[in-house]
This record gives C-alpha cells, sequence and structure tokens, in this order.
C-alpha cells in the first residue's frame, strides 16, 4: 500500500517570535548607537565629581575605542568610525559640565552666601585660573573653582547663590540669583553630539559591509587576486 507524502507546512520566524535577520541588525545597530554615546556621557558626568577625574577619563577612552572598532573593524565603515571617534571624544568634555550645572540646579539645596575674595591660581601646566572665595550662612567656607562657574564674573561683597548637592558628593555651583534655568550653551552642543554619534553609528551598522563583501569590492578595484611570479 503506497503512503501518501504530507508536506510539513513553513514556519514562519516571525509567529514563532523570532526576528528575521533584518531586525536583528537594526536592534543591534540600535543598541550600539545608544549605548556607546550614553556610557561616553555618563564618563564625562562621572569626571565633574572631586575623585572622579580619572575614572571619567577610563570611561571616555573605552567608549573612543570602542566607537571605531564597531564602525570600522566590525562593520567595515572606516569613514563613519572616522567621525564618530571625533564626536565621542568631545562628547564628554560638552556633556559632562552642562548635567553636573543641570542636575544641581534643579536637585540642589540653594544656599546664601557672600563672596569673600576672588583671585587666580596657577596649575600644574602653568595655566592662570579663576578662583572664588565664598562664606555661606552657616559660616561653611567654599573655595569656588571655573568648573563652579567661578570666571571672574563675581566680585567681593557680592550676594551670590550656592547650590549645593543634596547626597554632598559634587561641589557647589555659584550663581548671582537663585534662578535654576540652565544657561549653558554647552547643553545643546552636548545634545547635538550626542545625536550625531548616535546617528553616525546607527548609519554604520545599518549600511554595514561583511567581510565577503569587502573582498568583493577589493576584487572589483583591483582584480582577481594573482599568483605569486605572475
Amino acid at each position: 500500500m503506497r503512503r501518501t507524502a504530507t508536506a510539513t507546512p513553513a514556519v514562519d520566524p516571525a509567529a514563532k517570535g523570532v526576528p528575521d535577520a533584518p531586525r536583528r541588525r537594526t536592534l543591534n545597530t540600535l543598541v550600539w548607537a545608544l549605548a556607546i554615546p550614553l556610557v561616553a556621557t555618563v564618563g564625562g558626568f562621572v569626571a565633574q565629581y572631586p575623585y572622579g577625574l580619572w575614572l571619567g577619563v577610563i570611561i571616555t577612552l573605552a567608549t573612543l575605542a570602542a566607537a571605531p572598532i564597531m564602525a570600522g573593524g566590525v562593520w567595515n565603515r572606516a569613514g563613519a568610525a572616522t567621525l564618530a571617534s571625533a564626536t565621542v571624544l568631545m562628547l564628554p568634555f560638552f556633556a559632562g559640565p552642562s548635567l553636573y550645572e543641570l542636575y544641581v540646579k534643579r536637585f540642589g539645596e540653594r544656599t546664601d552666601a557672600v563672596v569673600a575674595d576672588t583671585g587666580q591660581k596657577r596649575n600644574l601646566k602653568g595655566t592662570e585660573l579663576e578662583v572664588c572665595r565664598v562664606v555661606d550662612t552657616s559660616g561653611s567656607v567654599e573655595d569656588l573653582s571655573e568648573q563652579q562657574n567661578c570666571h571672574g564674573q563675581f566680585t567681593p561683597g557680592q550676594h551670590v547663590v550656592l547650590f549645593k548637592d543634596p547626597l554632598g558628593l559634587l561641589d557647589p555651583w555659584a550663581e548671582p540669583s537663585g534662578d535654576r534655568t540652565v544657561r549653558t550653551v554647552s547643553l545643546p552642543i552636548g545634545g547635538g553630539l550626542f545625536a550625531a554619534t548616535g546617528a553616525t553609528l546607527f548609519y554604520a551598522g545599518q549600511r554595514r559591509r561583511s567581510e565577503r563583501d569587502m573582498a568583493e569590492r577589493a576584487r572589483r578595484r583591483y582584480g582577481p587576486p594573482r599568483r605569486s611570479g605572475e
């Protein structure tokens, strides 16, 4: 008796919840396009802590290495790797101070203070930096640097407001008034660098080239490989 073969219906991978290759590629690309600029931003913010400079530098260097490795080494997009390296390098320098100011102004405790003295000091490189000494209402003395918004705009005897980190980890930020508005130009620049880094990596990941694509591209440009001695 002859048996009739029953055709097995094709199973749609999407019906089983398994994403197809383009969807996996998009998800993988999106993860890297968000993770690298986000970690670089975190590195810039960590560097604002009194003892977090070197940790912030290490995080920044790690992201600076990850961006060209992914874009250029894994996805074979040399141009995108170069651009991503440049934006990742600049991102912590703008995003870190912006987040520092945004955080202390939004969540910091306001304390009235008076500028006791102003001056300049030299760092290890010999660069002159502005410094301010202020005394708050509790009698506590704070020496403020340019990082804390002391750029020579304050005068002795002037009333200022200190925004203090509620956790007590970050140094206070000085303002001539209690306005919590963030007016620094670093905030939009940092946002632009974040978007540029993410967009560059997303483009590189979506337009990635495999090793076979690179070999085919080289064959079209230079011709087929020749044997030794030909």
